[in-house]
């Protein structure tokens, strides 16, 4: 389907929580659909539930947004400081007699459905005062007479083409009279949305598809308001990997804690974009650019995309093993920090064994925090050493004898990757022994680990000193 040319979409996220999965892959569809038609990508806040919403939680969405690279055109609309005009556009549509205000109490209308519920099943408003006369409702206003604005639902029926559902067929008689207007003057969400989408030039509304239900209303409030209706995109819904909503053990963590966890924004973005949506090809790694130039609505699937997280594990470590070092550096060096393994003297002073450092280890990291976790052992000497790894490799006296002897060889040899292999190569072919039974003792004492990169490798970076001093560390725990 064509595509106006520079369309306008929003985000319109409400701060009574942080930003989820969910809502991050509306921002990031909006995105890649403005950026990729040359449109503009606008930020709306919907604030109106004032004792839920804080200022802290906006900052926090607004934090994740510039994080993930999705940068917002123009000033940030605030939809409370809206309020005025919301209830302006409702008093017209009362005064086009398009809406009507009804009396009736909570209490009654509690009542209504209770019984509605026992007889026929239909708990919608069944229009009480829908009929009222002009003369009674001036007059029960001017009594004081508590109020609400409903919209006069016509009727027929709504038909609309969405953008990844195809045609929505509603019939009017499945929707009552529904309230725009509280009677403490506030704007219903119906309402407010409607009025800030046509007054911030939205052209194409891309939202979750919980919002479906709420469509219909809000084509009936353009069409009475005689504004030009958007083009709708509802997306299918993330479900976990037990096909349900996303829950905590399933990935409906916020994106601040994704961040907080060691992911790269550049792979959530990756993750959330082929989440529901594909390029048509079999690529699964892709730049923010290369999204942009792929993106479009016809590639969004039907059915909710099912979150996995070891998907995402996967892709963070592709990511991070083909990143440049000396950025990677930069991403890893807050990690390093927080766990006191070095400071940013350190990391600023020596920026080559940093680049050694994640060289050795990016293909074996699936998140930033494994850098910390798993590679303390390049700025700390082992001060505890894995059981199970001794076990194996320490239990017999051999592995004492054998490190013994690499002491004097390694006090002579020369300090390169080549040359400490030869030593340790030949020093087991004199005993007439396997290379293995040598490199894993010695892994274990510059380590402390069964596991680590090459360990000629990493004995050439950490020095002489430090392998030296840590052979000897490790005679003292040895049988």
């Amino acid at each position: 389907m064509r595509v106006q040319r520079n369309p306008v979409v929003r985000f319109a996220p409400s701060p009574t929580g942080v930003l989820h999965l969910g809502g991050a892959r509306t921002a990031l569809f909006n995105y890649l659909f403005a950026r990729h038609h040359n449109g503009r990508f606008l930020l709306r806040i919907e604030d109106t539930d004032r004792v839920r919403s804080a200022e802290s939680v906006t900052e926090s969405i607004l934090e994740s947004l510039r994080w993930m690279g999705l940068k917002w055109d123009g000033d940030m609309i605030i939809q409370s400081r809206r309020r005025d005009r919301h209830k302006a556009f409702c008093f017209r549509l009362w005064e086009m007699k398009r809406a009507y205000p009804c009396f009736c109490t909570l209490e009654t209308l509690r009542r209504k459905r209770e019984i509605a519920e026992k007889n026929s099943g239909d708990t919608r408003y069944d229009g009480t005062c829908r009929g009222l006369e002009e003369e009674e409702v001036r007059k029960r206003i001017q009594n004081g007479e508590s109020h609400v604005l409903r919209f006069r639902v016509p009727e027929g029926e709504t038909v609309f083409q969405d953008r990844v559902r195809e045609r929505v067929q509603v019939s009017h008689d499945t929707l009552d009279d529904f309230v725009i207007l509280r009677s403490d003057g506030m704007p219903v969400y119906q309402a407010a949305v409607v009025v800030d989408d046509h007054d911030m030039g939205i052209t194409h509304v891309i939202r979750g598809d919980d919002h479906l239900s709420n469509t219909p209303k809000q084509i009936l409030l353009y069409q009475a308001a005689g504004w030009p209706v958007p083009c709708f995109a509802h997306v299918p819904m993330i479900l976990g990997p037990d096909k349900k909503r996303l829950s905590k053990r399933y990935g409906a963590t916020s994106v601040e804690a994704y961040r907080e966890a060691g992911y790269l924004p550049q792979a959530l973005v990756n993750y959330l974009a082929l989440l529901g949506w594909s390029p048509g090809d079999n690529r699964e790694i892709m730049t923010l650019d290369e999204l942009v130039f792929s993106f479009s609505l016809e590639g969004i699937t039907k059915n909710p995309a099912v979150f996995d997280e070891t998907k995402l594990v996967w892709l963070n470590g592709r990511i991070i093993s083909g990143m440049d070092s000396v950025e990677l550096v930069e991403k890893a060096a807050p990690w390093l920090i927080d766990s006191g393994l070095t400071d940013e003297d350190f990391i600023r002073n020596n920026p080559q064994y940093m680049i050694r450092f994640v060289e050795l280890l990016k293909d074996r990291i699936r998140k930033l925090k494994d850098f910390a976790e798993k590679g303390g052992y390049f700025f700390r000497d082992p001060d505890q050493y894995d059981d199970k790894a001794c076990k194996k490799h320490w239990k017999v006296p051999e592995s004492g004898i054998r490190l013994k002897t690499l002491l004097p060889l390694l006090k002579q040899t020369e300090w390169t990757v080549e040359a400490l292999e030869k030593t340790v190569r030949k020093a087991a072919d004199e005993q007439q022994e396997n290379a293995g039974q040598w490199i894993h003792p010695l892994r274990i004492a510059l380590t402390g680990f069964g596991v680590s990169p090459g360990i000629f490798e990493l004995a050439a970076v950490l020095g002489r000193d430090s392998v030296l001093r840590r052979i000897q560390n490790a005679l003292k725990r040895l049988p």
